[in-house]
């Protein structure tokens, strides 16, 4: 499946309130730098590419880029992979890393996966499922029905994350779903998520 460029993804985002990590996207190391000065270090540098899904398969990230000195080294990296439009230029998150997904079913119409984030998703496959529309109510019992839910919550001294923060994005993410029938799937992982914010750090729309 195509994916939807980065300006029509941004304004989605923007469109639909979903909060995310302010990020651009560059040809140019020059007006990069800039950026990062303005959002402050560290940062994250991820290639964007409609041919490249994957993006670490190919080392296609760099994270924890923490002065201008950095940046140009990990920009230059990143400009010899081939089949590239541009270069992201990221603020770091950091939090408790969730994932959430949509696919359209061609029965059930859009569905929502929840799990926890990064390489988790893919090794403990611990995650839940609803079809949309979502209550608030049927988000939070999305939530709550993983099996990694108490480390979500807070235990052992950790503090727990902001549940209404994530419940948002889920419902957004739902609406966005049922209102846009030409997206086909919908991939946020990470969404980084502690005890205040709860910000998607990457995404791929795909129609």
């Amino acid at each position: 499946m195509p994916l939807l460029n980065f300006q029509a993804t941004k304004n989605l985002l923007l469109k639909y309130k979903i909060p995310f990590f302010e990020t651009e996207i560059f040809e140019s190391e020059k007006t990069a730098v800039k950026f990062a000065k303005r959002i402050g270090y560290p940062v994250v540098l991820k290639i964007f590419s409609s041919q490249i899904l994957h993006r670490t398969d190919v080392g296609g990230v760099k994270v924890g880029v923490k002065n201008e000195k950095e940046l140009k080294e990990a920009f230059s990296d990143l400009l010899k992979i081939r089949k590239i439009e541009g270069i992201l230029v990221q603020k770091m998150g950091f939090g408790r890393e969730i994932a959430l997904g949509m696919k359209r079913d061609l029965q059930f119409g859009p569905v929502l996966m929840f799990g926890l984030g990064g390489i988790f998703i893919e090794t403990l496959k611990d995650v839940s499922f609803r079809i949309c529309p979502l209550s608030k109510k049927t988000a939070k019992e999305m939530i709550k029905e993983i099996r990694g839910y108490p480390v979500l919550k807070g235990q052992r001294g950790k503090r727990g994350i902001n549940i209404e923060k994530l419940v948002e994005i889920i419902l957004q993410l739902s609406k966005l779903s049922l209102e846009n029938p030409e997206i086909k799937e919908i991939d946020f992982n990470p969404i980084f998520v502690d005890e205040k914010t709860a910000k998607v750090a990457d995404l791929k729309f795909f129609v």
